[in-house]
């Protein structure tokens, strides 16, 4: 198993840190970035690098993503097809989102946990196989029949109301 790891600069000390007690479990971890604090990067750049690297084979890799709310890089991985990212909010829920959903990303909101809490959602992450009923199946498959290219939507709703 390898964990592709990314982060902005609000994730970047907890990224570090991560990566460490990886190595420290011998799990074989590829760090993608960003290589030093920035406080100018942008969470989309290190989501979609390791969304990329995940999808090179998604039997054997997993991703770890990082940034202050964990949302922005969730949204930005999930946006290839075949991520199944989930913001983990403690380590049943992690667990849950593995086997039921088959999470393969994880998105961590690093304002928000302790590097003891990710540690224990990541344990959950790496330990937890997906279950392969055919209603989680079915349910992937829903998932990926979206196309995103049929959005009518190119562009952010607007509003001119005054509130």
């Amino acid at each position: 198993m390898t964990i592709f790891i990314g982060a902005d600069h609000r994730g970047f000390e907890l990224k570090n840190a991560l990566i460490e007690y990886l190595q420290n479990k011998d799990i074989r971890v590829e760090d993608l970035g960003n290589y030093e604090h920035d406080p100018e990067d942008d969470y989309p750049d290190f989501a979609q690098k390791v969304a990329q690297a995940v999808l090179q084979n998604p039997d054997q890799f997993l991703g770890i993503v990082i940034c202050g709310s964990g949302i922005g890089v969730c949204m930005a991985a999930n946006r290839n097809k075949g991520i199944y990212c989930g913001i983990g909010f403690d380590a049943e829920q992690v667990r849950h989102g593995r086997e039921n959903d088959h999470i393969n990303v994880l998105s961590i909101a690093s304002d928000n946990f302790s590097q003891e809490q990710a540690q224990k959602m990541i344990d959950a992450f790496v330990t937890t196989q997906p279950i392969d009923k055919d209603k989680y199946i079915r349910r992937l498959k829903k998932i990926d029949a979206v196309d995103q290219s049929s959005n009518t939507h190119k562009n952010p709703p607007t509003t001119t109301q005054n509130l």
